[in-house]
């Protein structure tokens, strides 16, 4: 058995935990669920450089908080029908007792921030133990890899349940990415009028389409005339891509923000933002609410998430896989760490 530590950072290392025999039953509530794939994403390759901000990480820390796995084991007080079952999970390790968390709203948690392979362990290994009510179910025949990106799709959920789009309003997406791609798929299947997709790629206007994008545009294709939409959700994470999701609303249009831009960033005109009337919402994270909706989708058959993956690597390649991340080649779109080997 294996896990990834990452000491601080720039400095992680392999670490054995034992035999399956000799690991610890899960405590009470608790499940142990065996690791099929844990994805990476930004905010994993500022953990290993160190631009985390301060307060959202916890070093020595085991990353990973996208992925899939199987339940092998649970405590007391949580159902034997559990074990066996492929499953992903929520990482926000809320409180349940402050007003926020009675409310559903359970990443805006008032006992502080605690998440799953940023303060606490995460799945970079070969089995990760977790509250069980943290858990969502997947249908028997689910594609584990591909559930390995449900976290993301959890979150992209969570703005498109904010977004409120209704069929045969315009709707676009800014920031062609992991969750730009789940997102134009969330917004295609409300049925809008028209669905732009907004982006520095011109090699994901193929794949825009093909998940029920009606039109492509690079950010330097873009035009004045180009405006009027009801909905933008925007995923690319700059101040700039914020900036230019405002400017396609309509007035009184509605803009959901994803992305996480870097401290300091200028960001919209709060003129523009009175004048126009703009409704402005935010996520960070998913609840409960927003996973759920994700699961049921991907289990629908509704969510493609499998064209998103284009690289599959052990753990031991931890580090080729951070740098792949970054690398900045169109080439690369989600990468995965296997930490059982690939099958």
């Amino acid at each position: 058995m294996t896990a990834l530590v990452l000491d601080a950072p720039g400095a992680f290392r392999l670490v054995e935990t034992g035999t399956a025999a000799e690991e610890a039953a899960p405590g009470p509530h608790d499940a142990r669920v065996r690791i099929h794939a844990s994805g990476i994403c930004g905010s994993d390759r500022e953990l290993y450089q160190g631009n985390r901000p301060e307060g959202y990480v916890r070093y020595p820390v085991t990353p990973g908080h996208e992925w899939s796995g199987t339940v092998e084991a649970v405590g007391a007080g949580v159902p034997e029908a559990l074990v066996g079952r492929k499953v992903v999970g929520e990482g926000f390790r809320n409180c349940q007792v402050c007003d926020r968390c009675h409310a559903g709203d359970t990443t805006l948690c008032t006992a502080g921030y605690e998440e799953t392979g940023f303060t606490q362990p995460g799945a970079m290994a070969d089995t990760l133990t977790l509250p069980a009510r943290l858990l969502h179910p997947l249908s028997d025949d689910a594609d584990l890899g591909a559930a390995a990106l449900l976290e993301p799709a959890a979150c992209v959920a969570a703005a498109a349940l904010k977004a409120r789009a209704q069929p045969g309003e315009r709707v676009a997406v800014v920031g062609t990415g992991t969750l730009g791609m789940i997102a134009v798929q969330f917004l295609a299947a409300v049925s809008p009028g028209r669905l732009l997709v907004v982006g520095i790629r011109p090699d994901r206007e193929r794949l825009s389409l093909s998940f029920g994008g009606t039109e492509f545009r690079t950010r330097d294709q873009l035009s004045d005339q180009l405006s009027g939409y009801d909905v933008v959700i925007e995923t690319a994470g700059s101040a700039s891509a914020a900036r230019t999701s405002a400017s396609l609303l309509r007035r009184g249009g509605r803009l959901v923000l994803t992305g996480l831009p870097a401290a300091g960033a200028q960001g919209l005109d709060p003129t523009d933002l009175v004048v126009r009337q703009l409704e402005v919402r935010t996520v960070f994270g998913a609840p409960p609410a927003a996973w759920a909706h994700a699961v049921r989708v991907f289990d629908a058959g509704l969510l493609s998430l499998r064209p998103l993956i284009t690289h599959e690597l052990p753990l031991t390649d931890f580090a080729s896989a951070v740098e792949l991340v970054g690398s900045g080649d169109p080439a690369v779109g989600k990468v995965l760490l296997r930490p059982r080997g690939l099958d």
